[in-house]
């Protein structure tokens, strides 16, 4: 009889040992779950930690401004020739900067005409490609940008639309259309593009000189 007490208390304590072993589990999983998360939340610092560069869509029509690297002139230049430049203002999606200032850009010529006759005058044409976004090259594409000589009989240029802005023609442009004609000497000082024509009558836009491009088409952008 005595035999049977000892083995039943000694159940009852192993009993008793166990659910004091399990609920100090439970706590220590709770507080371990916890200072994961201040919100209450296990996998919440765990996601923040996972999650990587945010994708962010750059609408067609946003104007890209560049400052040329390299002058381009249709006496020298032909189609395919690529030319460098830099950003010379952010672009800012939802508050969030895209792309930043001072960022790098590449273009390529989309057309180039030497001077010729009557029938034939110079013309330009422009486009960029690609941009540094994310830390990384994004391709693009934009409308180009297009100068053409107008007559020989007049030393002028006009621009061809594509929604580009060249802001040294005066009377500018603003969303596509033909513009106003410039003198020969009109240069990079005066406005935005400094297109000119030179003495062969060949078209030039100097290095540093500030074009605008407009996206045809809208990009997806990963932002950090």
């Amino acid at each position: 009889m005595r035999n049977r007490n000892y083995s039943l208390l000694s159940i009852l304590i192993a009993a008793g040992l166990c659910l004091s072993g399990c609920s100090s589990n439970g706590q220590n999983a709770n507080s371990a779950g916890n200072s994961s998360s201040p919100d209450g939340g296990s996998s919440g610092g765990l996601l923040s930690r996972i999650e990587g560069p945010k994708p962010v869509t750059i609408p067609a029509g946003t104007d890209i401004h560049l400052i040329l690297g390299s002058t381009i002139t249709s006496g020298r230049s032909r189609s395919g020739d690529s030319f460098e430049g830099t950003v010379s203002e952010p672009i800012i999606i939802g508050g969030t900067v895209v792309v930043p200032r001072d960022a790098r850009a590449k273009g390529t010529v989309v057309e180039a005409r030497s001077s010729g006759r009557l029938s034939k005058p110079a013309l330009l044409s422009v486009a960029l490609t690609s941009v540094q976004a994310g830390g990384s090259w994004v391709d693009i594409n934009t409308r180009p940008v297009t100068l053409e000589g107008k007559s020989h009989k007049k030393r002028d240029i006009i621009a061809i639309g594509g929604g580009s802005a060249v802001g040294a023609l005066i009377g500018g442009l603003a969303g596509g259309g033909k513009g106003a004609a410039i003198g020969a000497g009109a240069g990079a000082g005066a406005g935005t593009a400094g297109a000119a024509l030179t003495g062969k009558k060949e078209i030039s836009i100097p290095a540093e000189s500030r074009l605008v491009f407009r996206l045809s088409r809208s990009v997806t952008v990963k932002v950090r």
